[in-house]
């Protein structure tokens, strides 16, 4: 396996196609799919279950355990991709170093899927390595330790698992009474799972009073690093419901909100999207998580801009040009939310697209188990309240409905 050349695409199913294999294979590696395969590349997409969003649009598929080394290992063997891009975080991270090794380009690279693979990598490195501000926090392994921890931050706090997603197993902690029940979250709410009778590991992170928080989502490519104007984003229980961009900060806070984001990512090396979470306090910016990835609040970028973060990043991690990018105009996005079990039916989508500017983008999500995100709306407007109230009145058209299983 080799890295294909810069500014070099073959044609897909073809010898010389350029082929690129997606670790992951959720509503956001659909529209990397999409974008990649308007640029002529091979696509084979990967994820733990079958039928995944962007397994219908990629060239192949195939369903396996990603922390499984040797089912890894077998796939990216039989596939010989010429670039690899993870899209979630439980992967077998070691399997990525060799692969990486052989010349093939892991993106970012195999050194930061690792580091931003748990919060503690990543916390570390920016807190610790970097010296960014960011919230207190501890890493446990017990209830007792998050007791002790919990009374070391303060009250309220924050609670997660290591290694989780979209608000999957965490809390917020107001007082004393709710900590076993946060524990109880996070050891069941996460990607990984404890062996040998242990326990997930958590971070405790001391309440932050923020003005805003941001997205600042930061692509580097080979000709340097580019910002996309900051999104704001509403959070519940840790999980995307809004977004828009851009969101207003003063002149002195987004400057240093750039300035963090460029030493992380310049920290993290690679090519890329990364969406930097940060918390903005006045001209005070802290940092929080990074993805070095799209990010789900980036799916604004859909209406926002000129190239989409899903485009920006199949560019970037090409290594072909990204420009400056255009900001079309205020634009906003939510998300739509099903719960319970069963296959995703959706009715009032002639309305939600009879809303001016309105955009919708089903995920065809197979199935459904719990309460999950399966489709977004979004919109511009002449201002940012305007194209919230128009996303909002598109998703509010829409009714989910969940069949049952065949």
């Amino acid at each position: 396996m080799t890295t294909a050349r810069p500014g070099t695409l073959g044609t897909p199913l073809t010898p010389g196609a350029t082929r690129v294999l997606l670790l992951g294979s959720g509503e956001l590696g659909k529209e990397v799919a999409i974008e990649l395969q308007r640029l002529g590349v091979e696509v084979v997409a990967v994820d733990r279950y079958s039928g995944a969003p962007a397994m219908q649009v990629a060239h192949r598929s195939h369903v396996v355990d990603m922390l499984d080394p040797e089912a890894l290992r077998a796939v990216l063997d039989a596939e010989r991709p010429h670039v690899v891009v993870p899209e979630i975080e439980a992967i077998a991270t070691a399997v990525l170093a060799e692969v990486e090794a052989t010349g093939v380009r892991v993106v970012p690279t195999a050194r930061a899927t690792v580091l931003t693979m748990d919060r503690e990598g990543i916390r570390r490195l920016a807190a610790e390595d970097l010296g960014l501000p960011t919230s207190p926090y501890r890493f446990v392994d017990s209830l007792a330790d998050l007791r002790a921890a919990a009374a070391e931050v303060g009250l309220p706090c924050v609670v997660k698992p290591v290694m989780s997603s979209s608000g999957k197993g965490q809390s917020v902690v107001r007082t004393a009474d709710d900590l076993d029940a946060a524990w109880t979250a996070a050891q069941t709410g996460g990607r990984a799972t404890a062996g040998d009778g242990g326990a997930v590991r958590v971070i405790v992170e001391g309440f932050v009073r923020f003005d805003s928080e941001i997205t600042l989502l930061t692509v580097r490519h080979a000709g340097g690093t580019t910002f996309c104007a900051p999104v704001g984003h509403v959070q519940v229980d840790g999980d995307y419901r809004e977004s828009w961009q851009p969101a207003a900060l003063p002149a002195a806070a987004l400057a240093e909100a750039q300035r963090v984001a460029k030493q992380v990512t310049d920290a993290l090396g690679g090519w890329g999207v990364f969406g930097v979470e940060l918390f903005v306090v006045g001209d005070t910016v802290l940092f929080s998580e990074v993805s070095p990835r799209p990010h789900d609040t980036g799916l604004v970028t859909l209406a926002s801009q000129d190239l989409s973060e899903f485009a920006l990043h199949a560019r970037a991690v090409l290594g072909l040009p990204v420009p400056a990018v255009d900001l079309l105009g205020p634009a906003a996005s939510v998300a739509v939310l099903a719960e319970g079990t069963g296959v995703p039916r959706f009715t009032g989508v002639d309305a939600a697209l009879a809303v001016p500017t309105a955009q919708v983008r089903l995920f065809g999500k197979p199935a459904v188990a719990g309460r999950r995100r399966v489709a977004v709306t979004v919109a511009r407007g002449t201002d940012v309240p305007e194209a919230l109230d128009r996303a909002r009145a598109a998703a509010d058209a829409l009714t989910v409905a969940l069949d049952p299983a065949p």
